[in-house]
């Protein structure tokens, strides 16, 4: 990763330094440093690249631009609040947009609070210079997911997770702007859904038991193909009415008992694989 910073300095009312560094005619950033004075944030020259971070104007950010695997010119911004003064001054990550298709225009933006822990996140996925895609954290763990399927400028469906994991889905089916399907997920797997049929918004079908039952047939399907259960099947241990009926008759029936029991034991072992 490339990271590179362009500053310029003023001491005692005198211009110390000015550097400017631009390749091939694209964006580049520029922030100022006054001696012990708040950083000025990087201006963005040579066009709009639809940034969303709060950092033009104000003088208690600072902006780093870097490039990112696959770019030549920085196409990751990082905007940071300065807070504190003298030996406690301090800067903290505020802001984050990235250029992934590395068009020019930042198309994924994420915003943290003063502990660093991400905020929300907006998101253009088919680059169309719209949003689609928005997100919600809550403790640094992503919470609720909003989704443009189609693209029209408003959310259709929205997902829920708890604990970082998804719970629940609710989609808008019928573009009406209101949910009428329901999913519901334990350990990341599908349970449940609901089908809101007549458009009152209450769920008119549950489809629970047809997805219990095709996950429990996947589930035995999976089970009967592994190996470790023909393995299982195949060394299974001989009845034990063989070991009774082997003592059954006297002294001789008591001298045979000990050689079965003894081959008895050699199979259990051969399927716990060698633990008697």
């Amino acid at each position: 990763m490339i990271d590179r910073t362009w500053t310029w300095g003023l001491s005692a009312g005198a211009v110390v330094a000015v550097v400017l560094a631009a390749c091939g005619g694209g964006k580049v950033g520029l922030s100022a440093h006054v001696g012990d004075e708040a950083r000025k944030p990087t201006q963005v020259l040579g066009g709009d690249d639809q940034s969303r971070c709060d950092f033009r104007g104000r003088t208690d950010r600072e902006v780093s631009e870097t490039a990112g695997p696959g770019a030549t010119l920085p196409n990751v911004r990082r905007v940071y609040q300065i807070v504190g003064t003298g030996d406690d001054r301090h800067k903290v990550l505020v802001c984050r947009e990235v250029d992934t298709n590395l068009d020019g225009k930042k198309d994924v933006v994420r915003t943290y609070n003063e502990k660093g822990e991400s905020l929300r996140e907006e998101a253009d996925s088919n680059y169309d210079g719209k949003v689609d895609t928005w997100i919600t954290f809550a403790s640094g763990r992503i919470a609720k997911e909003d989704l443009d399927v189609d693209f029209n400028g408003q959310p259709d469906t929205w997902k829920f997770y708890s604990s970082g994991q998804l719970t629940r889905i609710q989609r808008d089916v019928n573009r009406d702007g209101k949910a009428d399907v329901w999913e519901f997920y334990v350990e990341g797997r599908l349970e449940r859904s609901g089908v809101d049929v007549d458009g009152d918004g209450h769920v008119d079908r549950w489809d629970h038991d047809e997805i219990a039952r095709a996950a429990a047939e996947a589930e035995a399907a999976k089970q009967s193909a592994s190996p470790g259960a023909k393995v299982a099947d195949a060394g299974a241990p001989a009845p034990a009415a063989d070991v009774s009926d082997a003592g059954t008759d006297g002294a001789s029936g008591a001298d045979d008992a000990g050689p079965k029991s003894k081959r008895l034991q050699q199979k259990r072992e051969q399927v716990d694989g060698g633990t008697p």
